[in-house]
């Protein structure tokens, strides 16, 4: 991948939409994480003004300082940098006191709230400012598995690297210069309070599931971690595909009305 030309190219797109979204900027919410680091980055670069939010919610404390060493490094980068930390702790607490109903399924459920609180942040301080809020998802997150909270850190208004795939993200940051605190850490998305990263929520690595978005061959000739591979990945994709898709409208027929 021409990296540069890439970059390029994504700071072309920035720019073009801004103007014709007839906004002031954009806000993102940083984490510490690879992909907020790519793409707050890559936005700042444009010279478009940008506010990055930080919204711990009881946050690993290696997770919160790498996202606010970040955010340090991009304002001495860039003067059109702007930053805000928002703790989320006491707002997602007081969710859970209101919700005392519980079964299975309620540590995935609060999981997703933390991500939903913290959109609906990010849409509150754009839309105080007229920003637009930017996506942080990969091409694997967004259109392979569906690992992504649906109106949580998938409630964006713009994707500037979600026709990256994660290996590809990775090779930008380096050309970016991304610090590599960031670059080392295991992939996370931070919403259970401890060190679960991606690879043990999924089953498979990054690597393993952009070989399984790809492979059209013989699956008689897969190997046993292979097979185990891709059927993860076709298991994520067809549960999440209601992620992935337009919300399906029912459309009423003319003879109806």
């Amino acid at each position: 991948m021409n990296t540069k030309s890439v970059i390029s190219h994504i700071e072309n797109w920035i720019k073009e939409y801004h103007i014709s979204s007839l906004t002031d900027g954009y806000v993102i919410g940083v984490s510490g994480g690879i992909d907020s680091a790519v793409t707050s980055t890559l936005i700042a670069k444009t010279g478009i003004p940008l506010l990055c939010v930080e919204m711990p919610i009881h946050q690993n404390t290696i997770q919160s300082q790498r996202s606010s060493n970040h955010i340090k490094w991009l304002k001495n980068q860039f003067p059109n940098v702007s930053s805000f930390e928002t703790n989320l702790s006491g707002t997602f607490e007081t969710f859970k006191a209101e919700h005392t109903n519980t079964n299975q399924r309620t540590e995935l459920a609060l999981a997703n709230t933390r991500a939903r609180l913290r959109m609906t942040s990010l849409y509150y301080y754009g839309q105080i400012n007229n920003y637009l809020v930017a996506g942080t998802g990969n091409k694997i997150e967004d259109f392979g598995i569906g690992f992504f909270t649906k109106y949580g850190d998938g409630g964006v208004d713009l994707s500037p690297i979600a026709d990256l795939k994660k290996s590809e993200v990775y090779l930008i940051g380096q050309e970016l210069c991304i610090n590599n605190e960031i670059l080392l850490a295991p992939p996370t998305d931070g919403l259970w309070g401890d060190d679960k990263t991606d690879e043990d929520q999924i089953g498979a690595s990054y690597p393993e599931l952009e070989w399984a978005m790809e492979f059209s061959g013989d699956e008689k000739k897969l190997s046993k971690r292979q097979a185990e591979v891709l059927n993860i990945f076709q298991n994520f994709n067809k549960k999440n595909r209601h992620k992935m898709i337009p919300i399906p409208v029912c459309n009423i027929p003319k003879s109806l009305k």
